[in-house]
């Protein structure tokens, strides 16, 4: 079984007692600024990702008859693996997306295990000898199959077989940004999934952390410029470099918080939103593992580092895209709000008939982490994958007749009555802050 997540102590997620399957991060909230808080944090990372929605949402249809369909999906992904080792380069990226999709919209772990020696034979052969988009595709399905098959002795096998390679194409600085971009996060997610060893854990942290620790200055509190090419790649080894770093013991993270903690804020004034975002938030993070530490933690250079987040938290700068300027300022209102000694806001998330509730920067990043991997496929997994309910605290799934779904779905006219309700205080909290506005002008 997977181990105990850092962070605060699992929620279990609960029933509600009515509503269909959808996906909510917080309830409408009062102002323009709370909205992009919302969509803030609904989406976490915005580093670059070869996810298809429109090939996503092929594989997600009802099942009329699911035995049936199950065959079939069978007999599709023997034919998608069979195409790993075709000769044409073509072909193998169609098989390698079709099997990423594939993975990410179900539940594949009976299938995967007879089959685990060859697939991890063919990711291989396309992680060494394919070329850009295919070695990229490669990883990510490497980290799709560390999801399936979990953190039994399969899932560790495949997962030491594949991390060497792994770490070579990750720290060669001639191969392709975007290829090492998805060696990053499937190192991230299979140690974080399958590794027991805590050598391999350190090992990962290490290779994730020579990744983006060459864009911090030694001395100094701006960071050397960064290429715009090499951006996503910094921003998903510090993500995936800060997933592991809440499993990581103790006795290690307290060195790893004196080397990096100081040099993380160079990162805050990247000319890049995503690299910024995903700074503040792995800096938030460090003082949650910290303060789990030391209760009377202080951090020496405080006023400075709020002055930074303020200044992100009210950015107002034209020449940045104004989706930008809100996503910022509300991911940074609320690391600011935390590294203040504020608690860490709470985000609801709805998933058929239960809700997750994710109420620490640890568990936000682990649910980030398997969003980014999974994408629409995460509610699915979140309702069938054990892992995932064992990592959430979610308890054992939930087996549900067609009577019960059936009770539990609301009317068209039910809908509309609530969406116009909501529209309607959506409206009158914004005409209040419009009316202070004009007073201001």
């Amino acid at each position: 079984m997977p181990r105990a997540r850092k962070g605060s102590a699992p929620r279990r997620g609960g029933q509600r007692s009515g509503g269909g399957a959808r996906s909510s991060t917080q309830a409408d909230s009062g102002s323009s600024e709370d909205e992009a808080a919302s969509e803030a944090r609904s989406t976490t990372s915005e580093c670059p990702s070869l996810l298809s929605t429109a090939a996503e949402e092929s594989f997600g249809g009802d099942a009329v008859d699911e035995q049936g369909q199950q065959e079939d999906l069978e007999e599709k992904l023997k034919e998608y693996v069979d195409c790993l080792t075709d000769k044409s380069a073509k072909t193998r990226q169609g098989a390698l997306e079709s099997l990423r999709l594939a993975l990410a919209a179900h539940l594949l772990s009976d299938f995967l295990l007879e089959r685990r020696l060859t697939v991890a034979d063919a990711l291989e052969k396309c992680l060494k000898k394919g070329k850009g988009e295919e070695q990229a595709l490669a990883a990510a399905v490497l980290g799709l199959l560390c999801v399936q098959l979990g953190p039994g002795p399969k899932g560790e096998e495949l997962f030491h077989s594949l991390q060497p390679l792994l770490v070579s194409v990750l720290s060669d600085s001639t191969a392709s940004p975007a290829v090492r971009l998805h060696c990053a996060s499937a190192l991230g997610l299979g140690c974080y999934v399958a590794a027991t060893d805590v050598q391999d854990l350190v090992s990962c942290l290490t290779c994730l952390e020579g990744v983006f620790s060459r864009s911090c200055g030694v001395g100094g509190s701006t960071a050397p410029v960064v290429p715009v090419s090499l951006q996503g790649l910094l921003c998903a080894a510090l993500q995936a470099w800060a997933l592991l770093l809440t499993i990581c013991p103790s006795a290690h993270i307290s060195r790893i918080l004196d080397r990096q903690l100081p040099r993380l804020p160079q990162l805050l004034s990247s000319e890049s939103v995503n690299l910024r975002m995903a700074a503040g938030e792995t800096i938030a993070l460090l003082f949650e593992l910290t303060r789990d530490l030391e209760e009377d933690f202080v951090y020496e250079d405080m006023e400075a580092l709020c002055s930074t987040l303020r200044t992100l938290a009210t950015d107002s700068n034209k020449y940045r895209a104004k989706a930008d300027r809100r996503r910022q300022r509300s991911t940074f209102r609320s690391v600011l709000h935390f590294v203040e000694g504020g608690e860490c806001e709470e985000e609801t998330v709805r998933f058929g008939l239960e809700v997750l509730y994710v109420d620490s920067w640890a568990r936000r990043r682990v649910y980030a982490a398997f969003k980014d991997a999974l994408g629409s496929g995460m509610h699915h997994h979140l309702q069938n994958n054990e892992l995932l309910r064992d990592i959430f605290g979610l308890g054992p799934v939930l087996v549900l007749d067609a009577t019960a779904l059936k009770a539990c779905k609301i009317s068209r006219f039910e809908k509309h009555l609530y969406n116009a309700a909501a529209f309607k205080a959506r409206t009158k909290a914004r005409s209040r802050v419009r009316d202070k506005r004009a007073d201001i002008l």
